[in-house]
């Protein structure tokens, strides 16, 4: 998670914009005078399940956390960044930091690399790995698949690695900081991985970050991955997510499974959408990255209790996402690798079948349970019921209370009391996000503004073509920042040295995913239109719960006015987008 989304994650917009202006409470919303300009009638909303603000009167502009205190303080996105992030209990890193850390990382690859070729070269060339080829072979791993995902052979000596990576210039420290050795109680470093199958792990650019090992005997444990390091940490990371890439965009859909076996043999079975989540628990960070791929995410995790757990875990992240998690029930005793090396066509089926991973978490907790009793009924309800709180769509709130009380034999109203009782912080009188918004505040990437950027730094001869792009479109201040940038530079080169340092991993991830290269300026006509078609779209919603909360509290006058006027004008701009759309349609445009 990058700076300015844990900023974003810790504060709520609320609580900030409170301190410079009292607000006061307008339905699920918040209003004010605008603190920007003189008015008698409050113009000025907070939107809470957004986090956005929005002025309808003079200002008519609005935005995020931090455009506001930009516009508030008139500050600029540095030291806007700065002063929320110390708010938040967030460190913001410097831009001489940052170069040298940058440099570090950029070292700590290349040492990961060697080791992987030279683990690779072990297990090619060294007669010790022959028990290790022979498990590849028993697994019927073909010599591309071992190409493909790089597989080696850590040998079982204290210093083999260590000398053949300072023969090549690499210093102990390094080695040290990259995880492949450890310290010993008396100072001296012995190689890490030993008599272990070799897995290197690589990000989203195909660069090693570090590595999982198995052993080849029957020691525990079995796997151990390497320590979290400058440019390696597990919680953040997806094996197999460079392969898989690719095949994500073009089916929409991405299936996560728990070990290395289970993601190699998917590929190997022309699976290619298969990456590892290397473990049982599902983080908000690679919910985050597989995001920016596809909404579609399908879990494959082993059916163990373990594997459960981070399922109820993933509800959450359902919030994120916009769309339904779902889960591939898997044969009792049987995990993917399982599955897909006795029977391909079992596991196209079992993903095909694939249930909402709350329909899962329901049937798991109600089969466990002796539902004929109060006791059980009433811990069904409670523990079922904090779930469908979190969800921020009422219409599936009312489904699944409606499914828990056939279930539980139990009311709907009752159900419903207890889900508002789990809902009930977002009503006290504190200004408060309710637990679903936090999770929607995690959805802090924008696939189609992302998506603009990312035609833009890969043809910035398209910046001359995008006359028609207002900053105003990105809603995300970062997103924002980055666009504004880049059109006084033209020069993707010097933009990261024009750029706070914070917004240098945004950026980074951005160049890091591909861009088809057939058709860009029809695309960016596309993606153009397409902003201008959301940002109208929001302008339009809360203007309604603006207009709504008004005419409820004041009845008629020159404000409400005032709004209709606006509201028709955005609709007529609107129109011009689809008309806009439709021919674009009709000539063949598109942005994919």
């Amino acid at each position: 998670m990058s700076v300015i989304d844990e900023v974003k994650q810790k504060l709520d917009i609320v609580e900030v914009v409170s301190q410079y202006v009292p607000l006061t409470k307008a339905g699920r919303n918040f209003k004010a005078r605008c603190p920007f300009h003189e008015e008698r009638t409050p113009s000025f909303f907070v939107f809470p399940e957004r986090q956005s603000w929005h002025c309808f009167g003079a200002c008519g502009t609005g935005g995020d956390v931090f455009s506001f205190v930009m516009k508030q303080q008139g500050m600029e996105f540095s030291e806007a960044l700065r002063l929320l992030a110390q708010q938040a209990g967030v460190t913001v890193p410097t831009r001489i930091e940052r170069d040298t850390r940058k440099d570090e990382r950029e070292r700590l690859y290349q040492v990961n690399e060697a080791a992987a070729r030279f683990f690779q070269d072990q297990l090619l060339h060294s007669t010790a790995a022959a028990k290790a080829r022979d498990y590849l072979s028993g697994r019927d791993f073909t010599t591309d698949t071992l190409t493909a995902f790089q597989l080696g052979y850590s040998p079982d000596s204290y210093e083999a690695l260590k000398s053949h990576l300072q023969e090549r210039g690499f210093s102990e420290k390094e080695l040290v900081d990259a995880g492949l050795l450890v310290e010993t109680d008396d100072g001296r470093t012995r190689d890490r991985f030993r008599n272990r199958l070799m897995f290197p792990i690589r990000d989203a650019r195909g660069r090693t970050t570090g590595f999982g090992a198995r052993v080849l005997d029957d020691s525990l444990p079995k796997y151990t991955n390497s320590p979290q390091t400058l440019v390696f940490d597990k919680s953040g990371t997806l094996y197999a997510i460079d392969l898989a890439a690719p095949a994500i965009r073009k089916r929409d859909q991405v299936i996560i499974v728990e070990g290395y076996m289970d993601t190699i043999t998917a590929h190997q079975n022309d699976f290619n959408n298969v990456v590892a989540s290397m473990g049982t628990a599902i983080t908000e960070r690679q919910v985050t990255t597989l995001k920016r791929l596809s909404k579609n995410i399908i879990l494959a995790l082993d059916a163990d209790a373990a594997g459960e757990e981070a399922m109820l875990r993933c509800v959450d992240y359902e919030n994120i996402l916009d769309a339904e998690i779902r889960v591939i029930v898997l044969p009792e005793g049987k995990d993917p690798d399982d599955v897909i090396r006795e029977d391909p066509q079992k596991w196209q089926e079992l993903v095909e079948d694939a249930v909402p991973v709350v329909d899962f978490t329901f049937s798991t907790k109600t089969t466990r349970l002796d539902m004929t009793t109060a006791r059980n009924q009433s811990r069904a309800v409670h523990e079922l019921g904090a779930i469908i709180a979190r969800m921020k769509d009422a219409v599936r709130r009312d489904h699944y209370i409606r499914r828990l009380e056939i279930l539980t034999k139990t009311r709907y109203n009752i159900i419903e009391g207890v889900v508002k009782e789990y809902m009930a912080p977002s009503k006290q009188s504190k200004p408060k996000r309710e637990p679903a918004t936090q999770a929607t505040q995690l959805l802090l990437s924008n696939p189609l503004e992302e998506y603009c950027l990312r035609l833009l730094l890969h043809h910035p001869e398209l910046t001359n073509m995008s006359e028609g792009l207002l900053p105003e479109y990105f809603q995300d201040s970062q997103n924002r920042e980055i666009f504004v940038t880049l059109q006084q530079t033209k020069d993707t080169s010097s933009l990261k040295d024009n750029l706070d340092p914070a917004l240098w991993e945004q950026v980074e991830s951005l160049v890091a995913l591909d861009v088809i290269d057939n058709k860009i300026d029809k695309k960016l006509d596309t993606v153009i239109l397409r902003l201008r078609e959301q940002y109208l779209r929001d302008q339009n919603e809360e203007r309604a719960a603006a207009f709504a909360t008004t005419t409820e509290e004041e009845g008629s006058g020159a404000d409400l006015t005032r709004l209709k006027e606006e509201g028709i004008e955005a609709n007529i701009q609107l129109q011009e987008v689809f008309e806009q759309k439709g021919r674009s349609d009709r000539s063949g445009k598109g942005w994919t």
